[in-house]
């Protein structure tokens, strides 16, 4: 007998039993379909982020306050209150070999209005160099200059999600208004270029304003959240580090240990996007464990309904082995049932994660990203979830005793 006349044999008892087949397929789709979806939101928002910090620059460092070893109290990080604008014009002024320049951020969350509109959003002040630094470039208007900086101007420039959600209208032209920024009145003079992204990685959901405004009259603060730094090539960025570290210690007046006493933290975006990628990867690697289960679980349920399947088959078993049908021909027969079951399955669940996946996706703003090789992956997985729980069950068949099996009721 032949591998096609089997898979008829398989496919003609899969079909005697239509809502049992279904119902056994059922942990795979699932498990399939969790895998495929989870792994391509992941993969996804991983292409996102890489596209997010490439288009901020590959020669930007970034000086945080706080350190990562100091998780709690007032050391911890983002914590401390320790970055100061004259630690910035330190910076720019002692280094102008490696540092082309350096722009003071100080950022935070507030509502933005605009007449009866409301909107929560990343509100940052910077100086005007950050236009550069961070190629924060502006599609309508004009940028934070110096003497709106000096003057603590109340000055704003918006970015198009901000814009979108104000005016209902991502295109609308919001120049020369004015908004309310935690009750404090600011005039439009500008709206950001889209940068794209979405859900809550939204590089357009912000509003910039000049740096010394945003400390003094909205978030009354003296200190910075960080200092952006940008260096003359990616080759300084190791040297600039180092230089950045030491004159931050001496300012500071830290004492070693090193970096456990540091009250600041030197990153590059590489670094930054290293972390984000492995956070990334660590939570898709969860998430797909989880799915496995489901796998596992749809597993055993081929394995429970091949045994049930060869006890009421028990009298076919014993009539095919009377006719000739040696032990392999039954055990290959109950096999390609199981990894029938399982590919189907399989199949159905490549289906449903992409569905799942792009519905999801769109929830959060994200594209998801599914490769050939996941696929392919996941129809192995489910023809091998089907052999690995199909084997006993069809070892079980080949091995029943012809006579005995001829006798069973």
């Amino acid at each position: 007998m032949n591998f096609g006349e089997t898979l008829k044999i398989a496919l003609r008892a899969l079909r005697t039993n239509k809502l049992r087949t279904g119902l056994t397929m059922l942990g795979i789709v699932i498990g399939v379909g969790a895998v495929i979806a989870m792994v391509g939101i992941g993969q996804g928002a991983a292409k996102q982020i890489q596209e997010q910090f490439a288009s901020m620059g590959t020669n930007l460092l970034t000086v945080m306050r706080g350190s990562p070893g100091r998780r709690f109290g007032p050391g911890g990080a983002g914590q401390a209150q320790t970055l100061l604008p004259a630690d910035a014009e330190a910076i720019a002024k002692r280094f102008p070999d490696t540092i082309a320049m350096v722009a003071q951020v100080c950022r935070g969350s507030a509502e933005v209005k605009l007449g009866n509109k409301a909107w929560t959003t990343q509100v940052v002040g910077v100086t005007p160099e950050y236009e550069t630094v961070a190629k924060w470039f502006v599609d309508e208007g004009r940028f934070i200059s110096k003497q709106d900086q000096e003057g603590r101007a109340r000055v704003a420039l918006l970015g198009k999600s901000v814009v979108e959600n104000l005016l209902g209208d991502r295109d609308a032209l919001p120049v020369g208004e004015y908004i309310q920024i935690n009750r404090t009145r600011f005039l439009v003079i500008g709206v950001l270029k889209e940068k794209g992204g979405g859900g809550p990685m939204d590089l357009d959901d912000i509003v910039i304003i000049p740096c010394s405004t945003a400390m003094r009259r909205v978030f009354n603060r003296t200190s910075l959240t960080e200092i952006a730094v940008m260096c003359r090539t990616e080759q300084d960025m190791a040297l600039a580090t180092e230089q950045i570290t030491t004159l931050m210690r001496e300012r500071h007046k830290l004492r070693p240990p090193f970096p456990d006493n540091d009250d600041f933290t030197v990153r590059s975006q590489a670094q930054i996007l290293e972390a984000s990628a492995q956070s990334s990867k660590t939570m898709t690697s969860l998430l797909g464990g989880i799915a496995l289960v489901s796998l596992l679980v749809g597993g055993i349920g081929i394995m429970n309904i091949m045994l049930v399947s060869v006890t009421e088959r028990t009298r076919e078993i014993g009539i095919r082995k009377a006719v000739g049908a040696t032990r392999h021909h039954v055990l290959v027969q109950f096999l390609v049932e199981a990894v029938v079951i399982s590919s189907l399955g399989g199949i159905l669940g490549i289906l449903l994660g992409w569905a799942l996946g792009r519905v999801a996706a769109r929830l959060l703003g994200l594209e998801p990203l599914v490769q050939a090789q996941t696929v392919l992956l996941a129809v192995l997985v489910s023809a091998a979830v089907g052999i690995f729980f199909g084997i006993y069950p069809a070892r079980k068949a080949s091995n029943l005793n012809p006579i005995e099996a001829l006798r069973y009721e």
